[in-house]
């Protein structure tokens, strides 16, 4: 019984972190505006980029990859003395994925917000730092090239589970006595992947929104 208690307070501590809307505050504070009536109507750093700026847009992404990871750190803070070394991990991926839940659907807008891509590096990174560095190459990589940040996320939300996939694998220490962190990734990927649900069906029908230098490709075209 205590453990299912463990297990409730960490998805509280993950949800209530992850639940945070940076990119809301930050349009609000710096245009007045509530940005879920902007572009996507999403709180993450791109749309938040779209409405406020670049420098609005990193604040924001960065903001919502450190939630992610606060969320690991008062989970650990909080749990790691009551519990065994081998179920702490599970803890901590209750965490991380309701960071992500929350993210997506926060307590705090009316259970508005992003598509959980911030958050998910985030407590994979509070995990295994490099994590963070895969990520900014990853989103920077894409954003630049492909101009779709919903493909971006979804490359990203793909990659987490893979890595620790590899670092299982390969008997990496720490991650070769449990599978808790790739399952968390592949839980965590399967709700951002449900949260872009129609960010996929755009792109199937070619009608998604770009951004970066194709965007500005594309509306040199349009105005040329």
């Amino acid at each position: 019984m205590m453990y299912i208690l463990y297990f409730l307070i960490a998805g509280l501590i993950g949800y209530l972190c992850g639940s945070i809307p940076f990119g809301f505050l930050y349009v609000k504070l710096v245009k007045k505006a509530d940005l879920r009536e902007i572009g996507s109507g999403r709180t993450g750093g791109t749309n938040s980029l779209r409405a406020a700026g670049l420098p609005v847009g990193v604040a924001t992404g960065l903001s919502d990859v450190f939630k992610g990871m606060l969320g690991i750190w008062l989970t650990k803070l909080a749990l790691s003395n009551l519990v065994t070394e081998a179920w702490l991990p599970w803890l901590l991926i209750t965490a991380g994925i309701m960071s992500v839940v929350g993210h997506n659907w926060s307590v705090f807008i009316k259970f508005k917000g992003g598509a959980g891509t911030g958050p998910n590096i985030g407590w994979a990174t509070a995990i295994w730092w490099p994590m963070f560095p895969i990520g900014l190459v990853v989103m920077i990589g894409l954003l630049l090239g492909v101009g779709m940040a919903s493909v971006a996320s979804l490359a990203m939300a793909v990659i987490v589970p893979i890595v620790f996939v590899i670092l299982y694998l390969m008997g990496y220490a720490a991650f070769d006595v449990t599978p808790a962190y790739w399952v968390g990734g592949l839980i965590a990927a399967t709700v951002i992947i449900w949260a872009l649900r129609p960010n996929i069906k755009r792109i199937i029908n070619g009608t998604e929104r770009v951004v970066g230098p194709r965007a500005r490709r594309k509306n040199a075209q349009q105005t040329g």
